[in-house]
C-alpha cells in the first residue's frame, strides 16, 4: 500500500477496541487523530509497509504500542502511549507519556516533557438528547490527555450556533455572525462572493465533514478581527481560480493587543491551492494577532491533481506570521512558489514542521533571489530578535529540473535570541539537492538514498 495521499480525513472523540488487537490509521497530511482511546495497539503504516507521510495525534490514549513503521514523520501531543516502535526521519513528541527519549543526533526522536501552551479542538457531542459543542480550556505545560477530567472549558448549546448548510451564502453567514451566533458548518462546498468576517471575541467556527470554503472572484475567504479567543477548527479553504490576496487572515495589520490569557486558535484548518482545480493566492494564511495558537494545519499548494502548474496554481507564501508570541504545534506547509513560512513576529515558537519544496520549479533561475538559489522553507525575518523552533524538516523533489541545488532549507538571522534546534533537509531520490541545512551551515545532501543532513542546534 501507499498512504502518501490519504489526506483530509479525521477521527475524533471515540474509543476503539480493535478486533485483532491493533487499529490501523495509515494516513498522510491533514488527517488528525484526536481524543481517542485505543484499547490495543495502533499501526500507522499501510499494508505492506509502503510509503506514508503523516501525521498527527493529540489528546489520545493508546494502551498498546504505536508502530509508525514506514511513516516519514509524525507529531504527537499531550497523549499517552504504551510504547513506540521506531521512527524514520522526524518523530516529535510533546507532553506524551510513554514517548521514547530524544535522540536526534543519532536517530529520529525529538521529545519534550510538556507542551508549553495547548487547547484542545472544539467538538460536537451529545448530552442526553441535546447536541452541544464543547470548547476546551487552555492548558499550560500539559502532559497526557485532558480527559476524563475535562477541567475548565465550556459547553455551548446549538441554539448559539448558525448551522451552515448547503445554500448558505456569505451574506447569510455574516448576518448570523453579526447577531452574535457561532458557526457550525455541515459537510458541503460553500462558495463565498465576499469575505466572511468574524468580529466577536470567543466566536467558534467549527466545520464537520471537512466543510470547504471557496472564495469567488478573488475575495479573501475569512477574516478574524484582533479579538480574544476565536476558535477556528475543522474546515478546508480551497483557493478559487481568481487570485485572492489572502485566504485566511487572523487579526489586522499592526495589531498589538495582548491575547495571552485567551488566545485565538486555528486547529485542523487546512488550505488547498490547486489540486481540485486551478486556484491562486498571494498569501495562504496571514497571522497578524499576537498569541495565536496554530495547532495542526496543512497549508498545501498542490503538486498533483487538477489545475496544477508553476503559474496555474501560483501561491507565493504559505504562512506569514506578523504577530508576536505566536505558537505553531504541528505545522505542515508545502510547495509554495516562494517562502513556505515567513515569520516576522517576535518570540515565535514552532514545534514540528514538515515541508516539501515546490516540485515544479522550472529551473534554478525561477527560484533565485538575492543571489540565493531557492527560497528557504522556513524564513525568520532579519528584523526578528527572538525565535525558537524545534524539529523541522524540509525535503526537495525537483521533478522539473533535478539539477537544482537549493542553498538551504532554513534561513534565520544570527542573533542570541534566535534558537533553532533539530533541523534536517533531505533530497527525495536525488531530485535536486540542498547545499546546506540552515543559512550556510550543515552538510550538503547527495545521492539518491534520502539520508537526512542534520543540524542539532543553530547557532
Amino acid at each position: 500500500g501507499n498512504a502518501t495521499q490519504n489526506f483530509w480525513r479525521s477521527a475524533e472523540n471515540l474509543a476503539i477496541t480493535p478486533s485483532n488487537g491493533t487499529d490501523r490509521w495509515a494516513v498522510a497530511q491533514a488527517a488528525p487523530f484526536r481524543r481517542i482511546h485505543v484499547k490495543g495497539g495502533l499501526n500507522l503504516a499501510p499494508n505492506g509497509y509502503g510509503w506514508a507521510s503523516g501525521g498527527y495525534i493529540a489528546d489520545s490514549k493508546i494502551d498498546g504500542t504505536v508502530g509508525p513503521y514506514s511513516q516519514q514523520q509524525w507529531y504527537t501531543r499531550d497523549s499517552s502511549v504504551g510504547g513506540w516502535t521506531n521512527g524514520v526521519w522526524n518523530m516529535t513528541f510533546t507532553g506524551v507519556e510513554g514517548a521514547p527519549a530524544s535522540n536526534f543526533e543519532t536517530g529520529p526522536y525529538t521529545t519534550l516533557d510538556t507542551t508549553p501552551i495547548s487547547r484542545e479542538k472544539p467538538f460536537l457531542y451529545l448530552d442526553g438528547n441535546e447536541y452541544k459543542v464543547r470548547v476546551p480550556a487552555k492548558r499550560t505545560n500539559a502532559r497526557g490527555v485532558s480527559w476524563p477530567a475535562n477541567a475548565g472549558g465550556t459547553s455551548l448549546p446549538l441554539s448559539q450556533f448558525y448551522v451552515v448548510k448547503p445554500g448558505a451564502t456569505a451574506a447569510t453567514i455574516n448576518a448570523a455572525l453579526d447577531q452574535g451566533l457561532n458557526l457550525l458548518f455541515t459537510p458541503g462546498v460553500y462558495h463565498v462572493d465576499r469575505t466572511i468576517n468574524v468580529n466577536r471575541a470567543n466566536t467558534v467556527v467549527l466545520g464537520l465533514g471537512l466543510a470547504t470554503i471557496v472564495p469567488d472572484n478573488g475575495v479573501d475567504a475569512l477574516h478574524v478581527a484582533d479579538v480574544d479567543g476565536v476558535r477556528l477548527a475543522g474546515f478546508l479553504i480551497d483557493a478559487g481560480p481568481v487570485r485572492s490576496e489572502a485566504l485566511l487572515r487572523i487579526g489586522t495589520p499592526g495589531a498589538s493587543a495582548d491575547h495571552s490569557a485567551n488566545p485565538t486558535t486555528m486547529q485542523d484548518v487546512f488550505i488547498r491551492v490547486g489540486g481540485a482545480g486551478p486556484g491562486k493566492a498571494t498569501d495562504s494564511v496571514v497571522v497578524e494577532s499576537d498569541d495565536v495558537i496554530i495547532d495542526h494545519t496543512w497549508i498545501w499548494r498542490a503538486d498533483h491533481g487538477e489545475g496544477v502548474g508553476w503559474e496555474t496554481n501560483r501561491a507565493d507564501y504559505g504562512l506569514r506570521v506578523n504577530g508576536d508570541d505566536v505558537l505553531a504545534t504541528g505545522l505542515f506547509v508545502e510547495h509554495f512558489n516562494k517562502y513556505d513560512v515567513y515569520w516576522s513576529g517576535e518570540r515565535g515558537r514552532t514545534i514540528f514542521f514538515q515541508n516539501e519544496k515546490a516540485y515544479d520549479a522550472p529551473n534554478a533561475a525561477a527560484i533565485t533571489h538575492d543571489g540565493i538559489v531557492g527560497y528557504a522553507a522556513y524564513k525568520v525575518a532579519d528584523t526578528v530578535s527572538e525565535h525558537d523552533a524545534v524539529a523541522l524538516g524540509s525535503y526537495c523533489n525537483y521533478t522539473s529540473d533535478d539539477t537544482i541545488v537549493q542553498h538551504h532549507g532554513f534561513q534565520v538571522p544570527v542573533k542570541p535570541g534566535v534558537r533553532m534546534r533539530h533541523l534536517m533537509v533531505i533530497s527525495l531520490g536525488g531530485k535536486g539537492q540542498y547545499a546546506h541545512v540552515i543559512n550556510d551551515t550543515g552538510a550538503p545532501t547527495s545521492g539518491t538514498d534520502t539520508v537526512p543532513s542534520k543540524v542539532t542546534q543553530f547557532p
